[in-house]
């Protein structure tokens, strides 16, 4: 049998969808209109995906369930306000264990096979750096919350929702020396740096030395460790040597408490001690940690919670920590900045009444936003904080206070330094 031509086909079909009946014409695109309509609907009411990884093993891990519980609390109260622009957000967390690599790895996931609609930074430096060039190469709206070398943060969508200005190993170690000298205390004449090679952790102990060495401060000994380290002994037996007026540690996780263990093992304890980025509940419980200082923004104390939006964020990490069996069940700095970040995030989308990076971060670009860890702009190079908001706190009695500046101090407290 002679089979017909194609192209003879095509018009003998085609003629007959055009004899079909009009009454049949308009119920099939009555048909389609509608599954148009109600795939739209569906879109509407789907959730708005907020992709995330961050430590949640390896050696970053207790500082890492911080930043988990936090977003957990952010996105709770976001979806009690109605979500973002009318529909329930959905968090989208994954595990780095703590590995730069494995980090660029999840965020190339989130953005292709996950399919999320935004994405916030992981914590830590490298992390940071290795998800920040995945959001550069999709063109993705970045904000991160722990970023170390800011010099780095080219990204013109990058925007940074801690409080430290562009410079800020530099404000930093200014801070440090200056809490030091306050009024009824003596300066810092000597000084022992011991750092992790965690890449921000050795940004800011060369800041230290250099704000040291200009102040006249004499540096006994600078030590380096690796990230990870388990076993301290060796520079516990340094820093006894050295007998330092302070001893600056760039610790990152669980380090402090690991150095200042095996400085307990030769029976020694550092009369002025700071420590960079600790995991605050760790040190807290830890005795010898006592009057130790460090870096913050938020608090479970005044006056952190003196204003609604920190109370109800101590409050609902205190209830979420204790639930969770944490030693030091109080939100800290780490939580400040990761509820900070969400909490700028929230304010562009609620602004711009839109999902679309692009149009986020132009406008966050000269926007102020009011945050736990204060109001927030990003007119700073690489979208820093135009001013250095940073703060100092203090171990007393097993509880983080903050002691500088004085204007900011926790009510009733007062800086130990003998």
């Amino acid at each position: 049998m002679r089979r017909e031509p194609q192209r003879e086909k095509q018009r003998r079909e085609s003629g007959r969808a055009a004899s079909m009946p009009i009454l049949g014409r308009r119920t099939v695109l009555a048909a389609i209109a509608a599954t148009a309509v109600a795939a739209k609907a569906r879109a509407a009411d789907a959730p708005v995906r907020i992709g995330q990884s961050l430590s949640l093993t390896g050696p970053l891990a207790q500082t890492g369930l911080i930043h988990q519980i936090v977003g957990e609390i952010a996105v709770a109260r976001i979806n009690a306000k109605g979500g973002f622009l009318g529909r329930p957000v959905e968090y989208v967390l994954l595990d780095d264990q703590s590995k730069p690599d494995v980090t660029r790895t999840l965020y190339e996931r989130l953005v292709t096979s996950e399919k999320v609609d935004l994405i916030l930074g992981p914590y830590g430096t490298a992390a940071i750096l290795a998800a920040m060039a995945v959001a550069q190469r999709y063109h993705k709206l970045f904000i991160q919350s722990s970023l170390g070398q800011l010099d780095l943060a080219t990204y013109d969508m990058h925007f940074a929702a801690t409080t430290g200005s562009y410079d800020s190993e530099v404000a930093f170690a200014e801070k440090v020396l200056a809490l030091y000298a306050s009024a009824g205390h003596q300066p810092v004449k000597t000084i022992v740096i011991a750092t992790s090679k965690f890449p921000s952790a050795q940004r800011m102990a060369q800041g230290m030395q250099a704000v040291a060495a200009k102040a006249g401060v004499t540096i006994k000994e600078t030590l380096d460790y690796e990230f990870g380290a388990q076993d301290f002994g060796a520079i516990a037996a340094r820093v006894k040597d050295a007998d330092p007026d302070l001893l600056w540690v760039g610790a990152l996780g669980v380090e402090g408490n690991l150095l200042l263990t095996a400085l307990s093992q030769i029976q020694y304890r550092p009369r002025r001690h700071f420590y960079l980025f600790p995991s605050s509940g760790p040190m807290a419980t830890l005795p010898a940690a006592e009057d130790a200082t460090s870096l913050t923004n938020f608090e479970d104390v005044a006056p952190f919670t003196s204003n609604p939006e920190g109370a109800a964020l101590a409050d609902a990490f205190r209830a979420a920590a204790e639930k969770a069996k944490l030693p030091y069940p109080h939100a800290d700095s780490q939580a400040g900045y990761e509820y900070a970040g969400w909490q700028i995030l929230a304010a562009a989308v609620a602004a711009t009444h839109s999902l679309d990076d692009k149009v986020l971060a132009t406008w966050l670009d000269t926007a102020t936003v009011d945050t736990v860890v204060g109001r927030r702009d990003f007119r700073g190079k690489n979208h820093t904080s135009s001013v250095d908001l940073t703060m100092l706190r203090q171990l007393q009695g097993g509880k983080w206070v903050a002691v500088w500046p004085p204007d900011q101090m926790t009510p009733g407290v007062k800086l130990i330094a003998p």
